[in-house]
């Protein structure tokens, strides 16, 4: 049965291109373009993985990934966090959030598959 991943991603183009290179790789994909669905979807489809950007509109991914994290439902997914805003400290405080891995944008797709792989890997 093909792996469920969770895909939270506001700009429509790297939505559409991590959904299809997922999709490509035989993965499953729920994509979620707002921030303040995240939890609610990751309830009602239990994604194996979450790929969380971290600069969302009205929310922050790294508040979402604290949540997810907080939350005992959904403490034990993994979340792979992936971000433009790559400035020195965020790889830190992203991590401290809860999220196992972390890519910055842009992302190319052997080290994105990689980390893929490697976090769905149990």
């Amino acid at each position: 049965m093909a792996k469920r991943i969770l895909v939270v991603e506001d700009n429509d183009l790297n939505r559409k291109l991590f959904c299809d290179v997922l999709k490509a790789n035989g993965y499953e994909v729920v994509p979620v373009s707002d921030g303040s669905n995240v939890l609610a979807t990751a309830k009602k489809s239990e994604p194996q993985l979450v790929i969380m950007d971290i600069q969302l509109p009205n929310v922050s991914g790294v508040d979402l990934i604290a949540r997810l994290k907080a939350d005992k439902s959904l403490e034990s997914i993994p979340v792979l966090a992936v971000t433009a805003y790559a400035g020195k400290g965020d790889e830190e405080r992203i991590r401290d959030a809860g999220a196992e891995d972390y890519l910055a944008k842009p992302v190319s797709i052997g080290p994105f598959m990689a980390a893929v792989r490697k976090l769905l890997s149990d």
